[in-house]
């Protein structure tokens, strides 16, 4: 998405009641996703729920860093987007990696496991990305919550659909295939809002 979609939003803000309450309740959310789909992915075997919780993990300390500089300068929320896509990237980049090494050793995964927790995880990350879709168009930090949002719930999909490929086949190949398809999606979001956030930066000094 082009990095002039959204305005830049003034430099002053007040804090936004409704985003903190959101922010709250999306960390919460990911922060009990994440414990849940670590000691998932352990007994299953599966890489991509593996994936899956460490973005639940990261998510949470998006949110939480989010909430620490929501009412600060732009340039304040402009360099904390950029940190985060930099979390965003190294993620996307430990997953694929993780894929690639599993492609010469890995077993195939439980797939019931990997479906009923994959569609829990949905189901949690639908009610978090509801509360946070009013926000998506506002500055680089916002942004940044709202992709990372929206790429939980395509990950979450996406194993559920691992999970139907590796009971089908009896074979690991759906999983490695989509945790290296979240790992893209990881790298390309954080390029999005690496973009937004330079652009924010340029105009706060200006």
């Amino acid at each position: 998405m082009s990095d002039h979609c959204c305005p830049p939003p003034p430099e002053s803000s007040t804090v936004d009641q409704r985003f903190s309450r959101a922010l709250w309740f999306a960390l919460v959310v990911n922060v009990g996703m994440f414990v849940v789909e670590v000691v998932a992915s352990w007994t299953s075997g599966s890489v991509s729920l593996l994936a899956d919780s460490i973005d639940f993990f990261g998510d949470a300390a998006n949110y939480a860093l989010s909430l620490a500089v929501v009412g600060m300068a732009l340039s304040v929320r402009s360099r904390a987007a950029m940190f985060k896509a930099a979390c965003m990237a190294a993620f996307g980049v430990f997953v694929i990696g993780k894929a690639f090494w599993e492609m010469r050793t890995g077993a195939p995964p439980e797939a019931a496991t990997m479906g009923a927790v994959g569609f829990a995880a949905l189901v949690a990350n639908v009610g978090v990305a509801w509360m946070l879709f009013h926000f998506r168009s506002g500055d680089a930090n916002m942004r940044s919550v709202w992709i990372c949002t929206r790429n939980d719930v395509l990950g979450n999909a996406a194993v559920m659909l691992a999970a139907l490929g590796v009971f089908g086949t009896g074979s690991a190949w759906p999983d490695l295939l989509v945790a290296f398809v979240m790992g893209i999606l990881a790298i390309a979001g954080a390029a999005a809002v690496l973009r937004q956030a330079r652009v924010e930066l340029r105009s706060a000094s200006s």
